[in-house]
């Protein structure tokens, strides 16, 4: 009985069955196939964390890419640079943060597609980080206070850096890596992703957060805010759990629509004096003020404290002191979008501090008329329960900004404006007019403006001054230019108590024109001025300065305010002298704030300085004093202050990077020939193998840890640059420094492979032959002699340390406070480093173990070829010549360039750049005599010891000849 046809085959009235599926099947089993696909797709497009905590935000879609030409500025326009948080403490390593802590919070985002979605809206996916910033220490308040100072560099391409304001406060960043979606029709945008941090307790965390932010529809004043949250999605138990994080950021890309400045209305201007037509400069307004932080101090009114000078900013603990500027945003070249932020001196930082409770936002536009910026600023309100809640309003406020055409001694402010409510005085949050001084800020930007110009008013003063010493020209020297880049240093400060303060001079004019190596780029100076200046017969050059410095506290930090000494006077080009007049800053104090007054100002001060001369290898290249001309009753009066500098002139500087281009082939082409003449020896014993154990052992000790010691002391350098080495601190050479030292190492590691080879060869030739019992003894009398005389050595460097200490310079006096910034020139040479001299030292005399060896051995065998002891003595004395040749012939000294003749690896003066030399000459010559005559051949007959021979069975006649060889030898 046949089984039943399945019913899925169609019958056919043909014998032969054929399957022919259906169009309709074929695609419902494709269909089923690609569910899971699909599936899987989207769940690894659009995480289940996202629909759980953002999908009632932004939802999630799933439809195909939008193919509408795509918007990637949508990440920028997302995005902020500036921005504040409330919360999140548990998050940083700080447990309990002070609340005066400054923090930052920054936004970047990446635009990835676009889609649309059922409505026709466009929502966009976007990753992004967030970085949530804070100090893990700030400046504390104290009664000596300090700028902030720069500090110059000097990198090999001498590219001479503008000053540089160092970072006191160590912030600590928490990075969160986010992923999610922006709707364009609501402006609101949820993400998702982690981030990880050490924590409290120093274990490693990993945070799941969602953050949600809002952003206005239009950006104008009103909507250029953006306001969030950031959440935690781990367990309320889990140690990586953090309560909400209110943050809070303001918009500076995209289309901004100005309402406040627009057409100048809304806004007036209260300017005065002769300003600059920054208009005419390159870029216009944008180009002077762009994206850059400007510092201004206030300048209170006099009845400030029957006002409520607090009024600026509400809530506040104290009365601001500083104002910072930042232009968010610059159009058509003369409207700006602004940010004005006021704190005290002590809380000042290197990145602008935005803080909603102390910052405003505001517009500038460029009034033509009265050549000034006049803007309206709004304070950010509703800030009391929650940041998600902040807005912009009362744009009551007022600001005027203008470049001076004129600076004189007691006006230095390259910007100055005014700051002022324009509430009547019955409103609470009134104040009265403050006045803006820029804080020793020079603006960029401002080229081939025309009309900038200095006015000397002390200059007679300090030529009469100047006059009164007699001073006479030194012929044959030369000093610097008064144009040069050698007028600006660095400088160390000791006033009279013993205190320390490191500070910087910087030219401001020179004659008529701006100094045209200003940090900031001011106004360059015209090839006929600088023609003009270079030509001038003048003996006496009209000059200004501006000198700040500042004290740092015991741990390192700067102190909250500094000293500013403006300077004019003359500069006598044939003798190098410098006499000023100088004005200081008094911050007056009054009941709960401190102010800089224009009219405040001590200028009974007298700066000297002398520079030494270009060709002068002098240890300080600039000395001199500020001191009071007051009477010592004077509240005003201070003790002197003596000043000093060790920077470079340009001169030096390119003289020491081409010299350490040669000394770096100098050490290529010593190392090779050092391999080269081990490679001799090594031939030598082999063509001769018999003299292999007349090579004194301790001798090629001497000679591989010569190799090996350098090795590991700069071992990193092999595979590792390292960036902590204080040369490459001071000489950034953009990696080519750092490759040459990594060849330089490679070829010695050759040299002590060499070494190491020969002397391995040496002890196992001694070891493999019992007979050679006299020639071990002979190494232990040598051992005997050579260890005590080197620990006698070791003692007496030792003791030189001891003594050159303590006979340390004025600045390293104990009764003196320690420079906690102390940079090189100033530090004290470490037992370790006297160390390394000796043992170049040792180096240097290796030939004196196998001296002592010939002698104890009474060898006369050609143990050593010529061209390894001799060529080795030229390679360890050649540097000693360098030396002698290189202190005559470059002015100054930079140890931290020296690359060969390095005074940290061996004993380098004029006395031991003969000594070395003139001993390795001689111990060449001994071991040449011994070799030819004998080891004992120097020594007086008396003291010769007769070499003892075995008897052996010979015949008559060889017996006589070798009797007749012996006499003969003995008797020379």
């Amino acid at each position: 009985m046949k089984p039943p046809e399945p019913y899925f085959y169609p019958k056919s009235h043909s014998e032969t069955h054929n399957f022919h599926p259906s169009p309709f099947l074929f695609v419902t089993i494709v269909f089923l196939v690609q569910i899971p696909k699909a599936i899987s797709s989207i769940a690894a497009q659009i995480p289940l964390e996202y629909i759980r905590h953002c999908n009632d935000v932004v939802p999630a879609t799933t439809a195909e890419p939008s193919a509408l030409p795509s918007r990637p500025a949508v990440s920028n326009n997302l995005g902020f640079k500036f921005g504040y948080y409330t919360g999140g403490d548990s998050i940083f390593s700080q447990s309990n943060p002070s609340t005066d802590v400054l923090r930052a919070a920054t936004f970047h985002a990446r635009f990835l597609q676009d889609y649309l979605d059922r409505n026709k809206t466009r929502i966009y996916k976007v990753n992004g980080k967030l970085v949530l910033q804070t100090p893990k220490s700030f400046v504390a308040s104290s009664s000596r206070g300090g700028v902030l100072n720069p500090r110059r560099g000097l990198r090999r391409t001498f590219r001479i850096r503008g000053p540089k304001i160092p970072l006191v406060v160590d912030r600590e960043m928490q990075r969160f890596s986010l992923g999610g979606f922006w709707s364009e029709s609501t402006g609101r945008l949820c993400m998702i992703g982690s981030g990880m941090s050490n924590g409290n307790a120093g274990k490693v965390r990993t945070f799941n957060v969602v953050l949600k932010l809002t952003y206005s529809p239009s950006f104008n004043v009103s909507g250029s805010l953006i306001s969030g949250v950031l959440q935690s999605l781990d367990s309320e138990h889990s140690l990586s759990y953090f309560e909400p994080v209110s943050v809070l950021g303001v918009r500076s890309s995209g289309n901004y629509e100005f309402s406040l400045v627009d057409n100048g209305k809304g806004s007036s201007c209260l300017t005065d004096g002769e300003n600059l037509d920054v208009s005419k400069a390159n870029g216009g307004l944008c180009s002077p003020l762009v994206h850059r932080r400007i510092r201004f101090g206030l300048d209170y009114a006099k009845d400030c404290d029957q006002v409520n000078c607090s009024s600026i900013i509400r809530d506040a603990k104290y009365v601001p002191s500083i104002m910072f500027f930042r232009q968010m945003k610059c159009v058509d070249q003369r409207k700006m979008l602004v940010l004005l932020d006021f704190r005290n001196s002590s809380s000042v930082s290197a990145f602008f501090p935005f803080d909603p409770n102390t910052t405003l936002i505001g517009e500038g536009a460029w009034d033509e008329k009265k050549n000034g910026v006049c803007g309206v600023a709004c304070r950010v309100l509703n800030l009391k329960d929650s940041l998600n809640g902040a807005t912009v309003g009362e744009c009551s406020i007022k600001f005027s900004l203008r470049y001076p055409k004129v600076f004189s001694l007691r006006n230095r402010d390259s910007i100055v404006g005014k700051i002022w409510s324009d509430k009547s005085k019955d409103d609470p949050s009134y104040f009265d007019m403050i006045r803006l001084r820029s804080v020793w800020e020079v603006s960029p930007g401002l080229k081939n403006v025309p009309g900038f110009r200095y006015e000397y008013t002390e200059v007679d003063s300090a030529r009469i001054i100047y006059l009164s010493k007699n001073l006479t020209e030194h012929k044959g020297k030369t000093y610097p230019n008064g144009d040069s880049i050698d007028m600006r240093f660095d400088m160390l400060l000791m006033d009279s108590k013993g205190e320390a303060a490191w500070g910087v001079a910087n030219p401001l004019f020179v004659g008529d024109q701006p100094y045209k190596y200003q940090p900031y780029g001011l106004l360059p100076v015209s090839t006929e001025s600088a023609v003009h200046l270079n030509n001038n017969d003048s003996r006496l050059l009209n000059i200004s300065y501006e000198i700040s410095y500042s004290y740092r506290s015991s741990d390192g930090r700067i102190l909250d305010r500094g000293f500013v000494i403006s300077a004019e006077g003359v500069y006598d080009r044939h003798s190098g002298v410098l006499c000023m007049v100088g004005c200081n800053q008094l911050h007056l104090s009054y009941e709960n704030h401190s102010s800089i007054r224009n009219d405040s100002l001590d200028c009974d001060i007298l700066v000297t300085v002398q520079f030494s001369p270009l060709n002068a290898a002098e240890k300080y290249r600039v000395k001199g004093t500020i001191k009071s001309t007051r009477i010592k009753s004077d509240p005003l009066y201070f003790g002197p202050i003596s000043l000093s500098s060790k920077s470079f002139y340009n001169r030096q500087a390119k003289e020491s990077i081409w010299r350490m281009d040669l000394e770096i082939t100098m050490v290529l082409i010593s190392n090779t020939l050092a391999c080269l003449f081990v490679g001799l020896q090594l031939f030598h014993v082999k063509k001769h193998p018999e003299v292999l154990p007349c090579i004194s052992v301790l001798m090629l000790i001497v000679l591989t840890l010569g190799h090996m010691i350098p090795l590991l002391l700069n071992f990193e350098a092999l595979f590792v640059p390292n960036h902590n080495q204080q040369q490459n601190a001071f000489l950034r050479s953009g990696g080519w420094l750092e490759v040459n030292e990594i060849i330089v190492r490679a070829v010695t590691m050759v040299a002590f492979l060499l070494q190491f080879r020969l002397l391995q060869l040496t002890w196992s030739e001694r070891q493999g032959d019992e007979s050679r019992q006299g020639l071990w003894n002979a190494e232990r009398n040598v051992l005997y002699i050579s260890v005590p005389l080197y620990l006698t050595g070791g003692l007496i460097a030792w003791f030189a340390h001891l003594w050159k200490n303590s006979h340390q310079t004025l600045f390293l006096q104990p009764r003196q406070r320690r420079l906690p910034f102390e940079n090189h020139f100033y530090r004290q040479a470490s037992f370790w480093s006297d160390l390394k001299s000796y043992g170049g030292l040792v180096v240097d005399g290796f030939l004196l173990p196998q001296i002592m060896f010939n002698m104890f051995s009474k060898s006369n065998e050609k143990a050593l070829a010529a061209s390894f002891y001799i060529g080795t003595t030229l390679v360890r004395l050649l540097p000693h010549a360098y030396d002698l040749y290189r202190a005559h012939s470059f002015s100054g000294y930079l140890d931290l360039s020296y690359i060969y003749a390095n005074h940290k690896m061996d004993l380098y003066s004029t006395a031991w750049d003969i000594i070395i030399p003139s001993g390795g000459l001689l111990f060449s010559i001994i071991i040449s005599l011994q070799q030819r005559f004998g080891g004992q051949c120097l020594l007086p007959k008396r003291f010769r010891t007769d070499a003892v021979y075995e008897k052996v069975s010979v015949d008559n006649s060889v017996e006589l000849q070798g009797e007749s060889v012996q006499k003969n030898f003995y008797s020379l």
